[in-house]
């Protein structure tokens, strides 16, 4: 019950650009952790809000073989909504969690109704920004957890910029952190490929679907209660 409380008064005082906690996901390099997820407000209608992962959570395959899928049928969809959404949402938490109409899948690739998702080209450019001197915003650039880096047994390994090109980091808390590609879930007339984020915020379109570097920022939207 605390929990339910929780949500519901982050969830009624949250404002645009705000950071909230909700869920749990491993973020250190044991992987043993159940820490809070951060998740940046991307708007609230009211009686929503659309929530999007502040960090890189893990890193994963949009599809397991490089051949033409659909976001429908994608490996990544089945996994947000499937091993990630039991394991970061407890029975309380679930009972938020809006099923999502998601559009601008790309052409040829069927609207769906997903509990999480990853954000579509025309969401992200609407709803984040590039420059990083807008405080209190979603940015675009993003960083991994430590678990996200961990190179996983499928042989997931999140690509990390190094700090030789200033562009290509952020500056947390006075650390220099190396930015990561994340994957968007819209796709070219090619479905082999798919959209992701670069390091310095650009919207890039040639992803083979089963490159095994690029990291995912969950979104998501819950009610307001």
């Amino acid at each position: 019950m605390e929990n339910v409380n929780l949500a519901s008064t982050q969830f009624q005082s949250a404002e645009p650009g705000e950071i909230i906690t909700f869920g749990t996901y491993p973020q250190t390099t044991g992987g043993a952790d159940r820490t809070p997820i951060m998740w940046r407000v991307l708007q609230n209608s009211g009686s929503e809000l659309f929530l999007l992962s502040e960090y890189i959570l893990d890193c994963r395959r949009y599809h397991d073989e490089f051949v033409d899928i659909t976001w429908r049928n994608s490996d990544m969809r089945k996994w947000l909504n499937d091993e990630f959404y039991y394991a970061a949402f407890n029975d309380s938490e679930k009972r938020f969690i809006k099923t999502t109409h998601c559009t601008d899948n790309g052409e040829g690739s069927a609207n769906t109704y997903d509990m999480v998702f990853l954000l579509s080209v025309s969401e992200v450019k609407e709803l984040t920004y590039k420059l990083d001197e807008v405080a209190l915003s979603a940015k675009r650039r993003a960083i991994g957890t430590e678990f996200s880096k961990i190179k996983k047994e499928d042989g997931c390994h999140l690509y990390v910029y190094d700090k030789t090109v200033k562009a290509d980091y952020i500056i947390e808390n006075g650390e220099e952190l190396g930015c990561s590609w994340w994957w968007l879930r819209t796709q070219l007339v090619s479905s082999s490929r798919a959209y992701f984020i670069g390091p310095r915020s650009s919207v890039r379109s040639y992803g083979r679907v089963n490159l095994a570097r690029d990291g995912v920022r969950p979104a998501l939207k819950v009610v307001v209660p």
